[in-house]
Formats: structure tokens, C-alpha cells, sequence
């Protein structure tokens, strides 16, 4: 079916203007003032609302297998929940566990989301090194489409790279014009302070913060970024939490070097007092790493995402279920890191930054769509309403509310972290491939409808210029051999 969206305003990164748009085959074939109505073609009125590229979430965990349990948002209930919020793809994380072959656990992966109702992709994990690994990220970016590989600094004796694993991975990454990604927390600190604090008889919840300082994040943050400056390969900092990686991140950006950060939409809004909730089972569902943070990181952070220092918007969404967080009920250690969100980020962040004036609507798109779109690089293709882009949109109503509620939201998960919270902003529409997926708060998806997207490697020249002036033309000193100097 054709659809023609009609008497709305057209919104991107770049521009604001009334226009109608037009959509067949699942792609966008016009944008213009008072387009004619194409015979058999559908006419939604957007009278009163924005049209804007679908949103991107480049941060997801779906049926994520951690710490013992596996995440309760699987690829066809995720991506449904995301249309619900104007989201239209997710990139999600291949983690292969220790010594397992980087390209089985990414066939694993593609299996379990051929469910996915969404478009989706891949970041992959290295999580170990030997040749294999060397080999199959060569593999994976050449017939697979991954351009990104992502970095544990956390969770020492699971997943976490010691530095020699992230310098050999990141020099391969250099080597194919792959992005690396970095969870920038201390492993080895945070492994020390949770045994300080259990055994100090800190057992609940309010213990996950207190292990996990923002200092911890600050220095992870400035190592993998100064790494990554004297390799020369362009790094992206995931969920950047307080003011010490940003301080990190800004640092690097105005020395020229090539670093982004992301920032997740629930870091700006929630602060740590969640941790002393009464309530166990409502403070663990916070917990998450990096955790939340006083309310001094948030201000920064908003700043940070104002001047350009922070790119894009996520949310990490890994959902977990209260009997899967009472796993830690008498260890802190042992609660599932997680939440969700991916329903949520777009209104939370057009209510908290739009409606407050702290981000514009073009602001608004580059952060949920368009700057993950181009690191990632799938632009045009996504986060544009240009001729021959997706026909991935929303149709944004800037004046209807709701109030999130577990009882109400479409994920997976019975706990929603912004509980309560009313919000002005929603998807009225959602598109898809140029189909209607969410409609007036309905839900119209296809199970398996869902494409994995390639996303081809970049020139290698995206490395740093200063970096790559320096090697290319090495010059060794001449020097006399000690035992033929002149007397």
C-alpha cells in the first residue's frame, strides 16, 4: 500500500517546513507542498503534528543471556514496544562468552531475532583475543555488515578486556575502518569496592552506587579514549552517566580527536536517591552500570548533550522481571543489571528537553535518529526524509500526553522506571517500511517482519589525521654504534 501523509511539518536535522510526504514500496518517493493523492494510496491527515525520521536506538539488549538469567524483552516484543514510541530501529550487541568464536555467537544472535518486528543490526562484543578473534572481525565486517565492535571495561571475570585485548582489538578495528565502542567503567576498582561494601554489611541495592563511583567511569573513559588517540581509530563512549567521562570526552573532542558519546535518556532524568527507595524490589529494578547518578551529573550531562559534546540518545534497554532481580535479594553483586525504556526515550526527551527549551525539534532529531545514523553510518537510509530514504517515520503530536505506567507501557517487563511520569509528546503514527506499525494507540505489527541492515566499515582515512601524519612516514635517527664513536 502507498501512503500519503498530508498537511503536516516536516522535521530533520537540518530543517523545519510544511510539506507532504509520500510513501511506496517501502520507501520515500516524494516530499513536497500539496502532493497529489497517488490512485489506491492512503491519506493520513498530520494536521497539527511533526513528521520526523523514525527514531534510532543504537544501545539495546534484547534476550540478552546475563548474569544467570536471560533479559524478558525478546526481538519481536522489543521492537514492537519500540514502535509504540516512535522508534524504528535498535542496534543491539552480539556478546560472545569467553573463548567463544566471535561468528558463532553472531549466528546465534541473527537466529534468535528473526523474530524482530523492526529493522535492526549489530554491534559485536570482544570480549577475549586470540587469531580467531583477528579473523573474524575481518569476516564480520566484510560479509556481514558490522562496522562496530564493543568493549567491556566492567565485569571483571565474565566479560571485561584487560588493555591488551582492547589495544589488539582496536588496531584491528583500524585496520578494516571499523568503529570501537566502549562500556567505560574500571573493572578491577569496582571489583575491589563491591567486596569492600558487601563486607562492610551493605547488601541491598543502595550498595550498587556506592561500588560503582563516577570516578571509576572518568578514568575507563579517559584510558579507552587515550588509547584510542595513540592507535588513531575513532571511539564511541556508550551511556556516558557523569561528569567525569564527559569531562573526558570533551577534552578529546577539542583537541581534534575523533570520540562520541551517548547518553541514555533515563541518566538525565533519574537520579541516585532511587537506590534508597524502602521498597527492595522498586530500588533494584534501578539497578544498572553505570548507575544513576546525583542530580549534579544530570545537569551536566544536558549541557553536554546542548553543546555537541554528547551525540546521540539510548536507553540500554535490558529488561529484567522482579523475581529475575531477587536474585541478589542478600547480595547487591548478584541483582541483574537493566532496564528498559525503548518505548520511552523519545516523549521523556521531548518533554524534559523540547517542551523546556533546553533542545529544539532539529536538536530533538539529531539526537534520536539522525547522529546515530551517520557514526553508524546507514545515512541516508535512515534518520533523513529524504527521496529513496526508508519510509521509517513518525508521525509526532507534540500536544498529546500520557502517563507511563507498567500497567499500560508495551514491554516487556512488569516495572517501568519512569512510573508515574506524565509526558507531553507521542508517537501518533509509526512507520515502517511504509506500513502503518503503530497507529492511535494501536499496535500493528508482523512478527518477523523485521531486516537485519548491513552497515558498511568507513575509509580508513576516518582514523586521526594527526596520528596518521605521524606513521606515515617513520624516519629512524642515524646514530653512531657505541663502539665506533670518536674518541
Amino acid at each position: 500500500m502507498s501512503i500519503l501523509i498530508r498537511g503536516g511539518t516536516l522535521v530533520t536535522a537540518e530543517d523545519t517546513k510544511r510539506a507532504d510526504i509520500y510513501c511506496e514500496g517501502g520507501l520515500i518517493r516524494a516530499v513536497g507542498p500539496q502532493l497529489d493523492v497517488p490512485a489506491g494510496a492512503r491519506v493520513i491527515d498530520a494536521g497539527g503534528c511533526m513528521i520526523m525520521p523514525g527514531g534510532i536506538d543504537p544501545h539495546t539488549h534484547m534476550e540478552l543471556p546475563f548474569m544467570g538469567t536471560v533479559a524478558s524483552e525478546d526481538f519481536f516484543s522489543g521492537t514492537s514496544a519500540a514502535f509504540s514510541g516512535g522508534t524504528t530501529m535498535i542496534i543491539d550487541f552480539v556478546i560472545p562468552g569467553p573463548g567463544e568464536r566471535l561468528l558463532d555467537a553472531y549466528k546465534k544472535w541473527r537466529g534468535w531475532s528473526e523474530k524482530a518486528a523492526g529493522d535492526y543490526s549489530f554491534h559485536v562484543a570482544v570480549t577475549w583475543w586470540d587469531d580467531s578473534v583477528h579473523e573474524d572481525m575481518g569476516t564480520l565486517c566484510r560479509e556481514h555488515g558490522v562496522n562496530s565492535f564493543k568493549h567491556f571495561m566492567a565485569y571483571k571475570n565474565a566479560i571485561m578486556c584487560d588493555d591488551e585485548t582492547l589495544i589488539n582489538s582496536f588496531s584491528r578495528a583500524r585496520e578494516l575502518g571499523a568503529l570501537c565502542t566502549v562500556h567505560a567503567e574500571n573493572g578491577d576498582l569496582v571489583y575491589r569496592l563491591q567486596k569492600e561494601i558487601f563486607e562492610k554489611g551493605i547488601t541491598g541495592p543502595e550498595g550498587h552506587p556506592l561500588s560503582r563511583p563516577p570516578e571509576v567511569e572518568g578514568e575507563a573513559a579517559n584510558r579507552a579514549i587515550r588509547i584510542a588517540e595513540v592507535l588513531g581509530v575513532p571511539l564511541y563512549l556508550v551511556h556516558t552517566s557523569c561528569i567525569d567521562a564527559l569531562e573526558a570526552v570533551t577534552r578529546a573532542r577539542l583537541e581534534g580527536q575523533r570520540v562520541f558519546a551517548e547518553v541514555l535518556a533515563q541518566h538525565l532524568v533519574i537520579d541516585s536517591s532511587v537506590y534508597r527507595n524502602p521498597d527492595w524490589d522498586a530500588a533494584a529494578h534501578y539497578v544498572m552500570s553505570p548507575p544513576f547518578r546525583p542530580r549534579e551529573h544530570q545537569e551536566a550531562l544536558w549541557r553536554g548533550l546542548q553543546a555537541g559534546m554528547l551525540q546521540t540518545t539510548a536507553t540500554d534497554h535490558c529488561c529484567f522481571c522482579t523475581p529475575q532481580k531477587r536474585a541478589g535479594l542478600d547480595d547487591f553483586r548478584q541483582i541483574p543489571n537493566g532496564t528498559g525504556g525503548v518505548e520511552d526515550r523519545m516523549s521523556v526527551l521531548w518533554h524534559h528537553g523540547v517542551r523546556t527549551g533546553k533542545l529544539t525539534a532539529n536538536d530533538f532529531v539529531k539526537i534520536t535518529s539522525t547522529n546515530a545514523a551517520q557514526i553508524f553510518n546507514v545515512y541516508p537510509r535512515k534518520g533523513s526524509l529524504s527521496v529513496g530514504a526508508d519510509a521509517d517515520l513518525v508521525v509526532w503530536d507534540p500536544d498529546a500526553r500520557r502517563t507511563i505506567s507498567a500497567s499500560t507501557h508495551h514491554q516487556n517487563i512488569d516495572f517501568n522506571i519512569y512510573e508515574g511520569m506524565e509526558v507531553q509528546g507521542l508517537a501518533a503514527y509509526t512507520l515502517s517500511q511504509g506500513k502503518v506499525v503503530w497507529e492511535q494507540g494501536e499496535l500493528k505489527t508482523e512478527r518477523g517482519a523485521g531486516r537485519y541492515i548491513d552497515r558498511p566499515c568507513f575509509p580508513t582515512y576516518w582514523s586521526s589525521q594527526r596520528r596518521r601524519n605521524e606513521l606515515a612516514e617513520p624516519t629512524a635517527v642515524v646514530r653512531e654504534k657505541p663502539e665506533q664513536a670518536a674518541v
